[in-house]
């Protein structure tokens, strides 16, 4: 695949799995379909905002539905191949891996970590375009179960960006990701609505599980 992004690697993998006689030719268009999204998520790489980074992945995930819905795949076939991608994409992939994924939520009270949360909302507090992310930390343990780490996306890039390109409907699928990368923190994600169902936020709050 075109570019050196890591995660190209899983989007190909599950396309040569499901596309076996045709996988070079779905991979090309995908290459075509992210060479226009992209240009919405340019500002990515140096926005303010550390959250907006994710969306050069996201502009990816909608190239890939976009070619998928063209091909005539129902939204059941394309929402099952994308949580593939980022279940594959999101699990460790070995100890070390592993164990780095578990940490966070070991050092969330720590005095050092809690001086870089503080750091880490004041950057996502503000929006560093006008299509991507605005979010607010929470630190108030009564308002986290206990945890003294919770957020609260108020505007969200990705449901901007696939507003935009008319796939509104796509973009719920990659929230079900976040109960799997929660789980391998250790943690089980507690959420009552998100921006994509139409709430007016997306609100993380998370439990231990051990």
């Amino acid at each position: 695949m075109k570019g050196n992004a890591a995660y190209k690697y899983f989007f190909k993998k599950a396309i040569d799995q499901h596309f076996p006689g045709t996988s070079a030719v779905l991979v090309a268009e995908v290459e075509e379909r992210f060479a226009g999204i992209s240009k919405d998520t340019g500002f990515a790489a140096t926005s303010s905002n550390p959250i907006d980074r994710r969306l050069d992945f996201t502009a990816y995930f909608l190239a890939l539905i976009k070619v998928l819905e063209s091909k005539g795949l129902s939204y059941e076939q394309i929402r099952a191949i994308c949580l593939q991608i980022t279940i594959d994409y999101v699990s460790p992939r070995n100890f070390i891996h592993k164990w780095l994924k578990r940490l966070p939520p070991k050092v969330v009270g720590w005095k050092i970590t809690r001086g870089l949360i503080n750091v880490f909302n004041k950057k996502v507090s503000v929006k560093g375009h006008p299509d991507g992310f605005r979010a607010v930390i929470l630190t108030n343990k009564s308002e986290t179960y206990g945890l003294g780490y919770g957020v609260d996306i108020l505007e969200c890039g990705i449901c901007k960006l696939f507003q935009k390109h008319q796939a509104s409907k796509y973009t719920s699928i990659l929230c079900e990701v976040d109960k799997v990368t929660s789980g391998l923190a250790g943690l089980e994600l507690i959420r009552n609505d998100t921006i994509a169902n139409g709430a007016d936020k997306c609100d993380f709050r998370f439990r231990r599980k051990d």
